[in-house]
């Protein structure tokens, strides 16, 4: 790596007495301990921009006379290129140019160390470097090789420069992360390797750059626009989906995955980018939006863009901008599947750092940016950057995509209940979206609360007019407060007075919690309270439902149904318990599962109606692993770790299988099988690890067993390789 191969380029003018260069040393260990780039590539000198480099130039049998044979550099990208006369000089130029010094004490007879500055704007990019030698009578030139310009995240004039070393180290050079996914109130954390020092990263993440459409149409303008992290991380964005494009990852959200990887099953970044790569830019299968997001953070921090993974609970899809999310329930509770938009149990996005000179410097800080294809972006399937400042601001007109990242963390919930095609009732949770959103904190895997960025503490009306929906034909929506809902029977093509509506404060209210929340085998329980605000006893109707869904979809068919009959006196406040066992939903639901769970109650005599609704994820069983000396181990060197599994359910598990895997560490997959796993007893597997290259590596468990209709339970545990 450190003497490149030479090639001759361009010469002309006789070589009689003219001093030949022999090799050049890009002197890469030095610089990339310098530049925070070591690990990024064994192929290319890795370097970033406005700090200077050095490369050693080796002379042949003749002393290289410095003052009669001038040094001329030339830096080439595509087919511009900039000439850098060499200083023999102790001073710096102007930064915004390129410049390149030799200083007296680097002069030597047969060599000279020339140190190479770029300007801070340069655009990050894969450069030719040529050595022209200059004399009266001709000049000779040489096509020394190539290297790596990244930004600069420890310089101030770079836009993405950050102040604290110790961000930096956690959003640009570590490589492992934490994904925080399921429910705000079952929240689960799954470790993720970004991957930036494997090898082929870098050099797929520059691809990236090269076979963009941005790229393919313009590749001059692309190459001067590459100095902008907004616009990089726009391109980027897009060329993580590849539904406009030759993109990395092709999202799947149902159905079978069996043509390629379901999106639970990917642990890492390089996995992915290597499989592009080797596909000549196919799309990898398959993504969702913790592993678009994870892999957007990977190109970002390799790129020298400060980038961290960030998940909003609760986070709402609004398709046409209403900042309203609509959702539909039965008279019975069930939800149904009639709206466009939708509530995210979880989503994940990234946030990028960076100035906002477009916008000034209000803006600047971490920008919003999610490479999950859900809207174009114009024209483009790409979201963001979005200033996080703007979205807690409220100004929706910010560039770019402001509105709808705003409606992910900010939206109302209106939920109606439909009763033979007419709305009989309508609630508006203002409180609901957005209300946790998490990031890794830094140098601790616990979660940080960014929740305070996005959302302020007294909501305020967006300072944009926003379009509003239009009116839906044949249903009559009445407006309450967020505490209960009021329904009334809505007769078609009759006049309806406000009083019929119920506009007056409801006279019932109802919430639905859990006692706790469950783990895979426990029993379901709930607490229904019913307030009667009115001066009259009641006979109401409870209707209670469960459904299975996925985190980013309406729920399925119901798995559980209750409905009963309630007497309740004036002002009196009811507490009503379910249990829903194991036995009833264990055919139906796994560990990780989302269950939507509604309560409509009714009036009998009136027919006015309330309803609330809970979704919560059911907790995995734990599977363990230990690694014998710690979970710090050397490369190169035979360790030892042990996985186990107890069934802590109270049944017996047929058909037990306990996997292990490790890329890094394990060749393919290793397995133990019982044929019956009592309560109690314990599956395990011991495996011999053995680290390939330095950096963090993971070992993943999954558990699963043939009652189960997929994996119940998986486990990922971080490991440490150090070179001694």
């Amino acid at each position: 790596m450190d003497c490149m191969q030479q090639t001759e380029y361009n010469i002309r003018g006789t070589e009689k007495g003219h001093c030949r260069l022999k090799l050049v040393d890009f002197q890469a260990h030095e610089n990339h301990i310098s530049h925070e780039t070591e690990g990024l590539s064994k192929k290319h000198l890795v370097v970033r921009r406005g700090k200077p480099f050095k490369v050693t130039l080796l002379f042949g049998s003749r002393p290289w006379i410095p003052y009669a044979e001038r040094l001329v550099l030339e830096v080439r990208l595509g087919n511009m290129y900039e000439r850098i006369p060499v200083q023999l000089s102790d001073k710096w130029s102007d930064p915004q140019g390129w410049s390149a010094k030799i200083y007296p004490g680097d002069i030597h007879s047969h060599s000279a160390t020339i140190h190479i500055c770029s300007p801070v704007l340069s655009s990050v990019s894969l450069y030719h470097l040529i050595v022209h030698i200059v004399t009266l009578q001709s000049t000779k030139s040489y096509l020394v090789g190539t290297f790596v310009l990244l930004c600069n995240p420890w310089l101030k004039d770079d836009p993405v420069y950050m102040p604290l070393d110790a961000q930096i180290q956690e959003y640009v050079k570590s490589d492992y992360g934490m994904v925080f996914m399921g429910t705000h109130l079952n929240i689960s954390a799954r470790s993720w390797l970004f991957g930036q020092y494997e090898p082929g990263v870098l050099e797929a993440c520059l691809q990236l750059l090269q076979v963009s459409p941005n790229h393919l149409s313009d590749k001059n303008k692309d190459y001067s626009l590459r100095a902008d992290p907004v616009y990089i991380s726009r391109v980027i964005c897009a060329m993580v989906n590849c539904n406009d494009d030759l993109g990395i990852l092709e999202g799947k959200w149902q159905g079978s995955y069996k043509d390629g990887v379901k999106p639970t099953e990917w642990s890492g970044s390089a996995d992915i980018l290597h499989r592009w790569v080797s596909s000549k830019c196919s799309p990898v299968r398959y993504g969702q939006c913790w592993v678009f997001a994870s892999v957007l953070c990977t190109v970002m921090r390799v790129l020298g863009i400060p980038s961290r993974v960030v998940t909003v609970f609760n986070a709402a899809h609004d398709g046409n901008g209403s900042v309203k999310i609509e959702e539909y329930y039965s008279s019975s509770g069930e939800k149904l599947n009639l709206s466009k938009d939708s509530i995210w149990n979880f989503h994940v996005w990234v946030e990028c750092w960076m100035r906002r000179p477009d916008l000034g410097g209000e803006f600047d800080g971490w920008q919003v940016v999610d490479p999950t294809p859900q809207e174009k972006s114009a024209g483009v399937y790409c979201c963001g950057p979005c200033p996080v400042a703007a979205i807690q601001g409220h100004c929706l007109r910010t560039p770019y995509d402001c509105t709808f990242i705003y409606a992910s963390v900010d939206a109302d919930i209106v939920r109606m209940i439909v009763r033979e095609g007419q709305v009989v009732g309508r609630k508006v949770d203002t409180e609901s979206v957005g209300q946790l959103i998490y990031t890794k904190s830094v140098g601790s895997d616990r979660p940080d609360n960014l929740t305070h960025t996005y959302k302020s503490k007294k909501k305020e009306k967006p300072r944009d007019t926003l379009r509003s929906p239009g009116g839906r034909e044949g249903l009559v929506m009445m407006s309450t407060s967020a505490e209960g809902l009021v329904m009334r029977s809505a007769q078609r093509g009759g006049d309806v007075s406000p009083s019929s509506l119920g506009e007056t404060s409801p006279s019932l209210t109802v919430t639905i919690n859990l006692d706790k929340v469950p783990s895979l085998g426990d029993s379901i329980i709930m607490s229904v309270t019913v307030k009667n605000q009115s001066s009259s006893p009641r006979v109401l109707m409870e209707h209670v439902n469960a459904q299975l869904k996925e985190y980013n979809t309406s729920p399925q068919k119901s798995f559980w149904k209750s409905q009963q009959k309630v007497h309740i006196q004036p002002d009196e406040v009811l507490k009503l318990r379910h249990t829903i066992p194991p036995s009833e939903y264990g055919s139906v639901l796994v560990g990780d599962d989302i269950v939507n769970v509604a309560v409509v109650i009714k009036d009998v005599k009136t027919e006015e109606r309330v309803l609330d609704a809970q979704e919560f994820s059911i907790s995995s069983p734990q599977i363990t692993i230990e690694i014998e000396g710690g979970d710090s181990i050397q490369m190169k060197k035979e360790h030892t770790a042990h996985v186990s599994f107890i069934n802590t359910f109270t049944k017996t598990l047929k058909g037990a299988v306990l996997t292990v895997e490790g890329s890094g560490l394990l060749q393919g997959k290793h397995e133990a099988k019982l044929v019956l796993l009592q309560p109690g007893d314990k599956i395990e597997k011991t495996v011999s690890i053995t680290a390939t290259s330095p950096g963090t590596k993971l070992l993943k468990a999954t558990f699963s067993h043939s009652d189960s209709p997929s994996v119940d339970s998986r486990s990922f545990h971080k490991v440490s390789v150090v070179t001694k």
